[in-house]
């Protein structure tokens, strides 16, 4: 079980959605909770709610020099979650050059940025805790995803290889994978969504999962099993299902 009580956690991409009840929920475990975002009156919002110690600085995670020095101004910490990101649909017939981009500058280059100003410490003093946020949709291309799927895949290789390197030491790597969960980026599909979660029953298994010694989670279970499952699939037979008719 993850020790809560007295322990400072960052968490970016807290203004809204899942990272805000991600926030919520480990602030009532009893951890002082930082978070940030890019809209500071969200963020102030979100400190007023919060039952425990909390505070709040706004950071731009595509701006590394904001980032360190917003590491840097907040000072030692027991563990960060990285739960920034955006999302549009898009299709490689329909590509988009400049949100494109954006996906693979927030989604991956974003949580590297992070992780890369608050490492340094927490392996010179062999302990901490790094959350760290994929997706189902990072398990294999999926079609009108493109930007999304290849950022997810890109943090969920990037999960594995800090696992590789420090599973012996006493910083903690865990990565969550979930599936569609209701807030403003899944607003923009157009298509069935199936076991779409609302953002507290998200933030949940997010809890379960960071007060387990477990690497990775992905969720819901049963939708999860069919992501998995599709990197066991030939080419052909993958395509066929999941390509374009």
């Amino acid at each position: 079980m993850q020790e809560w009580q007295g322990k400072r956690y960052w968490l970016i991409g807290a203004s809204e959605g899942l990272g805000r009840e991600v926030a919520l929920a480990i602030s009532r475990a009893g951890a002082e909770v930082i978070v940030s975002a890019r809209s500071e009156d969200k963020l102030a919002a979100l400190v007023a709610e919060l039952p425990g110690k909390g505070s709040h600085i706004a950071v731009d995670v595509q701006d590394r020099e904001a980032v360190e020095a917003a590491a840097a101004q907040i000072g030692h910490i027991d563990g960060m979650i990285f739960l920034a990101g955006v999302y549009w649909p898009m299709a490689a017939d329909a590509w988009d050059n400049a949100k494109a981009e954006q996906m693979a500058d927030i989604n991956y280059l974003g949580a590297s940025r992070c992780i890369g100003a608050v490492i340094g410490p927490m392996i010179e003093r062999d302990a901490g805790h790094i959350v760290i946020t994929g997706s189902l949709s990072g398990f294999r291309g999926l079609p009108g995803a493109i930007g999304y799927c290849a950022s997810k895949a890109g943090v969920m290789a990037l999960a594995e290889s800090m696992q590789a390197d420090l599973r012996k030491t006493g910083v903690k790597v865990q990565l969550v994978n979930p599936g569609f969960i209701k807030t403003r980026l899944t607003e923009k599909n157009d298509f069935h969504m199936p076991f779409i979660m609302e953002p507290k029953a998200a933030a949940d298994e997010f809890m379960d999962h960071m007060n387990s010694e477990r690497f990775k989670k992905s969720f819901p279970m049963l939708f999860s099993w069919l992501f998995r499952g599709s990197q066991f699939l030939p080419d052909w037979a993958y395509y066929r299902i999941f390509g374009a008719k």
